[in-house]
């Protein structure tokens, strides 16, 4: 599914159920996760062997892949990336730096947020109200997800460009039905690009296999 929201150029692998004897941790990774609880172990392995799968679909040798700063994790010298887990579902997606600056991706269950009043903490009036007009085109999709989703992306690409958050509230997210595409307008300063201020980031979402997927990727040019 991950591949289909992201171009040629990025390298994808995806999970759909942990299998940990086919995903060994090198030590330092081992060390990260040594008094987490066995789920917590499984998804952190597994979604690592997504990452490493990808990393070799771009030539590169299994290494360590760290959390760094936030959280985000820090890939080999000269690849960009971005890793996603939930429940039932694992995948990672990388590039040579010389094919995008930054990447984001999120996976979600297709279903609605545990909680309305989480969808009025993360979003904006105006994509609230395009929430509820999607909802009543395709209420098979869950457009409150789906948003979440959408940010999740804009962050995760976000972030290694800039070294600091983004809040919920610092990104207007429009989603596209026709398209399947959505569009970020950054309503704080953007990081600067090729001599250029981002001011918006572009995305594809997709639904199936009861997920709904997100992904952004930043090209060398703004």
């Amino acid at each position: 599914m991950i591949s289909s929201v992201l171009p040629p150029s990025v390298a994808t692998a995806e999970l759909f159920r942990d299998d940990p004897a086919a995903a060994p941790l090198f030590p330092e990774e081992e060390r990260v996760v040594a008094g987490a609880v066995a789920a917590r172990r499984r998804e952190f392995a597994s979604v690592r062997r997504c990452a490493r799968e990808a990393l070799a679909r771009l030539g590169l040798p299994p290494a360590p892949l760290l959390p760094g700063t936030g959280g985000a994790p820090r890939w080999p010298d000269g690849i960009v990336g971005s890793m996603t887990h939930c429940r039932g579902y694992r995948a990672a997606a990388v590039a040579r730096r010389g094919d995008a600056l930054s990447i984001g991706c999120d996976a979600e269950p297709n279903e609605p947020l545990p909680d309305p009043g989480i969808l009025e903490l993360i979003s904006l009036p105006q994509e609230r109200a395009r929430v509820r007009a999607l909802a009543a085109r395709r209420p098979a999709v869950c457009w409150d997800r789906l948003l979440f989703s959408a940010k999740e992306s804009v962050y995760k690409a976000w972030f290694p460009l800039t070294g600091r958050p983004l809040d919920f509230d610092e990104a207007l997210i429009t989603l596209d039905l026709a398209t399947s595409t959505f569009r970020a307008d950054l309503l704080v300063p953007g990081p600067p690009v090729n001599g250029f201020n981002v001011t918006a980031f572009d995305g594809r979402w997709r639904t199936g296999n009861g997920l709904v997927v997100t992904a952004v990727t930043m090209d060398r040019l703004p």
